[in-house]
């Protein structure tokens, strides 16, 4: 299986080492690929557009470039993030915003649909349901149809800090998720996506797109028509 974790931070804290827990367990011989943010890509989405006609133009290609290949090439997206004033981090946003032009309005890689994804957050309070509620939309939109959260409280500041009892319901529970992920089922679309993904169709075709370039895609991929990206 290839992984790739996208993490939300340069550190090595405790959302990490959960989401590091998880890869691990997985069962077989397992590719895992890491990015961290910003170290991998320091930039904020300029609005300039210009990825609409053609993605090669952003100002910031090559670097994202490298990442959505080993995402597209990905069985299994870990994304982690630790809590930052109730959301997301500012740096994992930043990537998402750089690759809104892979969202199902515009041109979503159709090997998305196939995926599963593990959101992993933590806080030292509050605020890691709305952390991963930031990552699950970004992650739908994209077109990932598997998604299992993993959040919690560590009450703590640093991995380190984390008590030895919480630290023993975290192995318990990342190897529980562990073994569902490595059981090899495929990721199944749901009812809410198929609808999204037909209204993103109708959208295309009577051009309430952003540009003809988006619809030449849908053309070529076939979804103007009956395939749908997770039946190819």
């Amino acid at each position: 299986m290839k992984i790739v974790m996208l993490n939300g931070q340069n550190h090595k804290g405790s959302t990490y080492n959960i989401g590091k827990s998880i890869a691990d367990k997985i069962e077989g011989d397992n590719e895992i690929k890491e990015f961290f943010f910003p170290r991998d890509l320091n930039h904020f989405c300029l609005g300039c557009y210009k990825c609409i006609e053609d993605q090669s133009a952003c100002p910031f290609y090559e670097e994202k470039k490298t990442i959505v290949e080993a995402i597209d090439k990905a069985d299994l997206l870990i994304v982690t993030t630790p809590t930052y004033c109730m959301h997301m981090s500012a740096p994992l946003k930043s990537f998402f915003d750089l690759t809104f032009d892979l969202w199902m309005p515009h041109r979503p890689m159709k090997s998305m649909f196939k995926k599963k994804a593990v959101i992993v957050s933590t806080a030292a309070g509050t605020g890691v349901k709305s952390a991963m509620k930031d990552v699950e939309d970004c992650l739908f939109y994209l077109g990932v149809p598997s998604i299992t959260k993993y959040g919690l409280p560590v009450q703590a500041s640093s991995w380190a800090e984390v008590s030895d009892k919480l630290k023993a319901k975290i192995d318990k529970d990342t190897s529980a998720i562990a073994r569902k992920l490595s059981s090899g089922d495929k990721a199944s679309v749901g009812i809410k996506m198929r609808f999204m993904f037909s209204m993103m169709k109708m959208m295309q075709k009577k051009g309430w797109n952003s540009s003809p370039v988006e619809t030449e895609y849908w053309k070529s991929m076939g979804w103007l028509d009956n395939k749908k990206p997770w039946e190819m």
